[in-house]
């Protein structure tokens, strides 16, 4: 089915933050959770900002167009407040972040689209004046971001539906932190230390004790599943376990319909031992199989890191 997906989708529920200034470098690799300090003109990052308990407050694709100016890829719906908080803490530093999201054309490249920039996760190339962020792959379908100044013509290839692309990139494994997550997780619990999203070796950030903590002392109850679901989801949506129809047990963190129509597919933030039993089976937003959508485990497409 992920095979036969090509083109190029526009992907309207994205912004760009600009953060720029003489020492806006500095000023983000103590925000967030990966290393942009190293960041080269050949790399993107893939990045969380948390609050002080390690939650997740947003994430970020996160490349850097010179010395002095990074543009941060996140959800439309967190990106007005993620440029206000972010801002609290310049303070005297020589920074400032803005929402350029009408700058910029952001598309997501499947298929024979996406394959002249194949590479390995989180690599970046530039076409002209586009810069092309490789992504996970897909069911073996490569993928990529599309970041181009708003005048840029577009690649060609033919437009591929946004609910196509947003099933692509559920069954990568990969989810960006938007509203609807705010402050649910830390990174671990969506694999984020296994797909790139978490530095280990770099300074201070908000949460980081929390972070490294849930990491090296084994606390992390949580990890992120890609389920199949007999009917919609919706990031956000609730997770029981038969066991325990009354508290939930995960939460949605996306969700796209299967281009057959056979069927949703979600990747679900769930407790492990959750996932681990499921002979009581799993449902969407009830406790009952009538009430919500009945969900079924998939093979993550990528491993997780058992040690750092």
């Amino acid at each position: 089915m992920a095979a036969t997906l090509s083109g190029h989708s526009r992907l309207s529920e994205l912004g760009v933050i600009r953060a720029a200034g003489a020492d806006v470098v500095s000023f983000l690799q103590g925000q967030l959770t990966q290393d942009v300090a190293l960041l080269g003109s050949d790399a993107a990052r893939l990045a969380a900002y948390c609050n002080a308990k390690g939650r997740m407050q947003a994430s970020f694709i996160v490349i850097k167009t010179s010395p002095e100016e990074l543009l941060l890829v996140c959800p439309r719906d967190i990106l007005p407040a993620m440029v206000k908080r972010l801002s609290m803490f310049v303070l005297r530093a020589k920074a400032k972040l803005s929402d350029a999201s009408e700058e910029f054309t952001l598309l997501g490249l499947a298929g024979s689209a996406a394959a002249p920039y194949a590479a390995a996760p989180w690599r970046r190339s530039d076409a002209g004046a586009a810069h092309v962020v490789s992504l996970y792959p897909s069911a073996g379908v490569p993928l990529a971001l599309w970041i181009a100044p708003s005048a840029t013509p577009l690649p060609p290839g033919k437009e591929l539906p946004l609910q196509h692309w947003q099933w692509l990139m559920v069954c990568s494994g990969i989810a960006l932190v938007g509203q609807p997550l705010f402050e649910a997780l830390v990174p671990q619990m969506l694999n984020y230390e296994s797909v790139g999203g978490v530095n280990f070796k770099k300074g201070c950030y908000p949460g980081q004790e929390v972070v490294a903590r849930s990491q090296f002392r084994g606390t992390l109850k949580r990890r992120a599943y890609l389920v199949q679901a007999s009917a919609a989801l919706a990031a956000g949506d609730e997770v029981f376990h038969g066991s325990d129809p009354t508290q939930p047990c995960g939460t949605v963190a996306a969700a796209a319909p299967r281009p057959d129509g056979s069927g949703w597919d979600a990747l679900v933030s769930m407790q492990v031992s959750a996932a681990e039993d499921g002979s009581a089976g799993l449902h969407a937003n009830g406790s009952t199989g009538e009430a919500g959508a009945t969900l079924s485990l998939l093979p993550l497409p990528y491993p997780l890191l058992e040690d750092i």
